[in-house]
């Protein structure tokens, strides 16, 4: 065996499952469950956001999650494939166009706000579709 095929073998063992996070695409709202260590104790922190980037891939895939706090848009970069990540929740699907939604650092108010990915559709669960 060469270097790069015990590096990618090293690599390969580091990464999570495919299933291990639901399917989620660019401008949903996730939750973020992030283990936070302090001192000897560790507790998961939810950083709840909308999905506006995407970078990297294997091991170094990263997400970038922005929320609001006190009128104040902050946004954190999460390593998707870190053992301190515990899992992601899908909360909200959203319609994006675009590849990464940086343009959200401009907007305030309700021009923040994305289109719901069932375009304004109700569904209640009573209707059966197919």
């Amino acid at each position: 065996m060469n270097r790069t095929e015990i590096i990618e073998g090293i690599v390969a063992s580091q990464l999570k499952p495919t299933d291990a996070y639901p399917d989620f695409t660019i401008g949903d709202t996730i939750d973020v469950h992030y283990k936070i260590i302090e001192g000897d104790k560790e507790r998961i922190q939810v950083f709840q956001g909308v999905f506006i980037s995407e970078k990297g891939r294997g091991i170094n895939k990263t997400i970038t999650v922005r929320r609001i706090v006190a009128n104040e848009g902050v946004e954190r970069v999460f390593p998707v494939h870190s053992p301190r990540m515990a899992k992601i929740d899908l909360v909200r699907r959203a319609d994006a166009r675009r590849a990464k939604l940086y343009y959200l650092r401009d907007r305030t108010g309700r021009s923040r706000r994305l289109r719901d990915q069932r375009r304004g559709l109700k569904d209640d669960g009573a209707t059966v579709k197919g």
